[in-house]
């Protein structure tokens, strides 16, 4: 799944990318992995929102 596959507002991917992570991965790189998703491109579009990923708890806050 590239990006432009993913929700484009930054509150709907919050909340798609965080409930993946609870679900089913256990860090944000295996959910990129599995999901063919540019790890960089969707750091930086949370990042744009005031969203940083948080490994400690494998969510963005």
């Amino acid at each position: 799944m590239i990006m432009e596959n993913l929700p484009k507002d930054p509150f709907i991917l919050l909340s798609t990318v965080n409930t993946w992570l609870r679900d089913s991965y256990p860090s944000l790189d295996e959910l990129c992995a599995d999901r063919g998703v540019d790890r960089d491109a969707l750091v930086a579009a949370l990042a744009a929102a005031g969203f940083e990923y948080m490994p400690a708890i494998n969510q963005f806050r």
